[in-house]
């Protein structure tokens, strides 16, 4: 018999579900969550979590929300996320071979897994050390990929989380009006 393997939504359900339970309005909820996915494909690793609830705060999004997307990147995402935006920056702005740029951000993957979370300095000074050379179309190509995906989160989760709060609001006034059940 052929097991099935569950999909990436019902992996994703219990955060979905966390999302949903956050109390704040959808367009808080969904600009939070796009602010996450911005910073998560810019070079900010070590920093990106303070980075997006500083923004958050500053532009009135929902905190919580704004810090799920970041963990997109991680020691292990490094290399194939700033792989591919070095690879859209250089459309724009040419650099070394994607190839040659490729192996040093596996090397500063492997940097970046040994270090400890906290020593941010280490993990700055490893990513400014790539070269202006390679800097430069990576930072085009992570805020041309960043302001892309953004854009997307933000336009496909609000019309779903505006759905679910109605919904819920309807739910509510249904529940007040027949009183509550026993």
């Amino acid at each position: 018999m052929k097991r099935r393997r569950p999909n990436l939504f019902f992996k994703l359900r219990p955060v979905i579900r966390w999302i949903l339970k956050l109390r704040s309005s959808p367009e808080a909820i969904a600009g939070g969550l796009a602010l996450g996915v911005f910073i998560a494909f810019t070079p900010t690793y070590g920093v990106q979590l303070f980075l997006v609830v500083f923004l958050a705060t500053l532009l009135n999004l929902n905190r919580p929300a704004s810090l799920i997307p970041v963990w997109i990147t991680n020691p292990v995402t490094i290399a194939p996320v700033y792989t591919f935006n070095y690879w859209v920056g250089c459309f724009i702005w040419p650099g070394p071979p994607v190839s040659e740029v490729s192996k040093q951000f596996v090397d500063i993957t492997v940097t970046l897994a040994k270090l400890d979370f906290w020593d941010i300095h280490h993990q700055i000074v490893n990513l400014m050390a790539i070269g202006r050379e390679v800097f430069i179309p990576l930072i085009i190509g992570s805020l041309l990929v960043g302001a892309v995906l953004a854009a997307a989160m933000y336009w496909g989760s609000l019309p779903l989380l505006r759905l679910f709060f109605s919904r819920r609001a309807k739910k509510r006034e249904l529940t007040k009006e027949n009183g509550p059940k026993r």
